[in-house]
């Protein structure tokens, strides 16, 4: 699979076998797409995370405690749904689909219909939350990122950039591409984080400091 701007095919030949162009493939239990976005692999997820969570649905919406349900919901429904996000890059219809699937949760934690017109904020005063499954996801690329730039290796230079090419990159119309380390580097800049990131404890530190959970209104 080739990921481009330009539609041109491929040719790739093995033991004088052509491979096969596709649009999308499996790996390592992460869905590839070939426009490099992550739009297809974070709605599999979700769709994964709700099957999990009905399974198990008389357990989530039994009469426990109800900080040992949502503990229950992060653990087992938000692992499934988060799998691989460190290396997502998140445009804003994704993040609202992220926002949506937490809400989804809560409400069918509670049992709380679409039509009983409960707002976001009144669900998250009930069950004592905030908007968190984007600061998860901040979390854990900031720590996978910091391994890498502890290291000296190909991946580290992929993220910076450093990979010479031989095309010639023109600046193109309207706004640029996002790229994966661009919500990390909102709030405090990619030169402070490789900064941080050597010091395995004070990245963290800086981290819960810096980047606390996110509070959105209804949209």
């Amino acid at each position: 699979m080739k990921i481009s701007r330009q539609p041109t095919p491929v040719t790739i030949k093995i033991d004088q076998k052509q491979l096969e162009n596709v649009k999308y493939f499996k790996y390592l239990g992460s869905l590839v797409t070939d426009d490099g976005r992550c739009t297809s692999e974070m709605k599999s997820r979700i769709a994964m995370a709700k099957a999990a969570f009905s399974k198990k649905k008389n357990l989530f919406t039994s009469k426990l405690d109800v900080n040992f349900r949502k503990k229950l919901v992060k653990c087992y429904i938000w692992s499934i749904d988060l799998y691989g996000a460190e290396t997502w890059t998140l445009r804003a219809v994704d993040q609202k689909h992220l926002e949506s699937f937490e809400m989804w949760c809560w409400r069918r934690m509670e049992k709380i219909s679409w039509t009983d017109y409960v707002r976001n904020e009144g669900v998250l005063i009930r069950v004592s939350e905030q908007r968190n499954i984007l600061h998860e996801i901040r979390k854990r690329k900031a720590n996978w990122i910091g391994h890498v730039l502890r290291r000296n290796c190909l991946l580290k230079e992929v993220i910076e950039g450093k990979i010479k090419g031989r095309i010639k990159v023109t600046r193109r119309r309207g706004r640029r591409c996002k790229k994966m380390l661009d919500d990390l580097g909102d709030r405090r800049g990619y030169c402070h984080l490789k900064e941080k990131a050597l010091d395995r404890i004070k990245g963290r530190n800086c981290f819960g400091r810096d980047c606390g959970p996110v509070v959105l209104t209804d949209y």
